[in-house]
């Protein structure tokens, strides 16, 4: 076994010394800082194409003196809160794997109860310009609509339970391991359901409001070229956080939180 290193191996019986000293799959990280960097370019330019397309396109952002343009509030702070937020969230355990896991968890409920408040502010932006359009536009009437809000119970369901299986000290060790796999499964199928609605938005958007969408205008192009940036951001996260290679090792300090000595 190396010397000083911070964590145990699994020996087999019968292994050899070289397979013995043969990091796991979970301790191979090659590839790891380039995929990470891709989504994050990636992320980056989803939102500044969304700033694009609402300045250039859509006559830029407002409140509720004008509805049509308080709705552009909402596709920025979903992307931005459910898409981009939601990934670096559940990405943090891989990016900051030398944090301690109290912190860890900290942060990323923290990073979550952002993305909560801007998936609220969306929220609100496309019921008011819904309400107070002149005539009324029904709401949650459409595929786009079932699939996000279905996305934003799911994902607080997620923060509720999360927050009080990981950070509530009284919840023991194998209780929190037990429902582990739940909290992941649902976290990465609440993001794809938000990849999902986006898409389902930017298309239900471009049909009723861009009237030469299917000429190949400029902004049908726009809209098209963020709908392509979400499915490549979405599928890079989602590929990064369901790799065992890239999972941070467990600590012998991880299963004690919120106590005087981790603080």
């Amino acid at each position: 076994m190396p010397p000083n290193y911070p964590y145990e191996y699994a020996v087999l019986p019968g292994a050899t010394m070289d397979q013995i000293n043969e990091p796991s799959d979970a301790e191979r990280l090659e590839g790891f800082n380039f995929f990470f960097g891709i989504t994050e370019v990636v992320g980056a330019f989803m939102i500044i194409l969304i700033g694009v397309w609402i300045g250039n396109f859509r006559g830029g952002l407002g409140w509720t003196s004008n509805p049509k343009l308080e709705f552009n509030w909402h596709p920025l702070m979903m992307v931005l809160g459910l898409v981009f937020l939601y990934s670096n969230g559940m990405l943090i355990y891989r990016t900051q794997r030398n944090v301690r896991k109290r912190r860890l968890k900290l942060i990323h409920g923290g990073i979550m109860m952002f993305s909560l408040l801007f998936t609220i502010i969306g929220l609100i932006a496309v019921f008011d310009s819904h309400n107070l359009a002149t005539p009324p536009i029904p709401n949650m009437y459409s595929l786009h609509s079932w699939v996000g809000l279905t996305s934003v119970l799911l994902f607080c369901c997620q923060w509720v339970a999360g927050g009080f299986s990981f950070l509530f000290p009284g919840i023991q060790p194998h209780l929190r391991a037990a429902y582990m796999p739940v909290h992941i499964y649902f976290g990465t199928a609440g993001f794809i359901g938000a990849i999902a609605s986006c898409l389902l938005g930017l298309n239900e958007k471009a049909f009723f409001a861009i009237k030469d969408y299917s000429q190949f205008s400029n902004e049908g192009i726009l809209v098209n070229i963020i709908g392509m940036s979400l499915i490549i951001f979405g599928g890079l996260s989602v590929y990064i956080v369901s790799q065992n290679r890239y999972k941070r090792l467990p600590r012998p300090e991880d299963d004690v939180l919120l106590t005087p000595r981790n603080q």
